[in-house]
């Protein structure tokens, strides 16, 4: 069991800590923008299309690389492989190009080969993201990953990084049947690590972490800036921001007593898909939009 210290308010009692993976544990723009360039390099070889097509599909796939960021709405980062696999074929539909599912599900497997040759060129840690695994892992706290990515592929990446064998689960949107912010992901590991909701805490860096953790029913949510979203937006779906994972800290139980405990969010906002979510109007309501009808 752990306590953990948010700005100086504390989530007490935490048995399990949930991490999103990109944008959370692992550099969100750094990893999916060389993924996507790799992806639609391939698709674009096979098809043979040309450099702007190929640009083309990056923005498709949802790098902003003008802005130097993922683009909101993704569907990269945030959508499951299949979705961002239609993503592909619907912008080649668009260009003329009929019936290249196959393709690029070929092109998405042969960038997965590609990149595991070198995961150091991809997969980059978060500031604190190994010392918090390591703090939450002495203090008796349970470690796992929820990720929209596929399960091996994460595993892969923390193994890689060195604290794999901290994380006591890893879940990706391959193995359920509704990815976030659907509860799916969170109800299968509360329940293979046999831990109640009200004992487990979510980090994320985008809305739909939060929206699933509501969904979930789990003790508390962390919303984190190194992702998607603003911290005007997290704080409509929580108490608890921070700038990236190093301000999260595991306390010792004797300093409990200094810091102001902020009691979970009320049941009433646990609620079924599709949840109310109270965002004041602007670019948080507006995402939530899009992402409902993609």
């Amino acid at each position: 069991m752990a306590s953990l210290s948010v700005d100086r308010n504390v989530i007490p009692d935490v048995d399990l800590v949930i991490f999103d993976k990109d944008g959370t544990l692992i550099e969100l723009y750094h990893y999916w923008s060389q993924m996507v360039a790799l992806r639609a390099r391939f698709i674009c070889e096979a098809l043979g299309l040309d450099a702007e097509r190929e640009a083309g599909l990056r923005w498709a796939l949802g790098v902003d690389e003008t802005a130097g960021r993922l683009r909101p709405e993704g569907p990269v980062g945030l959508k499951k492989r299949e979705i961002v696999i239609q993503a592909a074929v619907d912008y080649l539909t668009g260009a003329g190009r009929l019936e290249t599912k196959p393709v690029c599900a070929a092109a998405f497997e042969r960038a997965d080969e590609e990149s595991n040759r070198d995961l150091s060129q991809f997969v980059r840690p978060t500031p604190g993201a190994e010392a918090l695994v390591d703090a939450l892992h002495s203090h008796g706290c349970r470690v796992a990953v929820a990720t929209v990515d596929i399960r091996r592929r994460a595993q892969l990446a923390f193994d890689f990084l060195g604290f794999g064998d901290k994380i006591g689960l890893v879940v990706g949107a391959d193995q359920v049947t509704r990815a976030k912010p659907a509860p799916d992901m969170l109800h299968l590991i509360l329940k293979t690590l046999a831990i109640k909701p009200s004992r487990a805490v979510m980090v994320g860096d985008a809305l739909t972490d939060l929206q699933m953790s509501l969904n979930a029913g789990l003790k508390a949510s962390i919303g984190v800036l190194s992702g998607f979203a603003t911290a005007e937006q997290l704080r409509t779906l929580t108490p608890f921001v921070a700038r990236d994972v190093s301000e999260i800290k595991v306390l010792p139980i004797d300093r409990l007593a200094e810091q102001a405990i902020i009691e979970p969010l009320p049941d009433e906002r646990l609620t079924t898909l599709p949840p109310p979510i109270p965002v004041p109007k602007g670019a948080a309501q507006k995402i939530l939009k899009e992402d409902r009808e993609a």
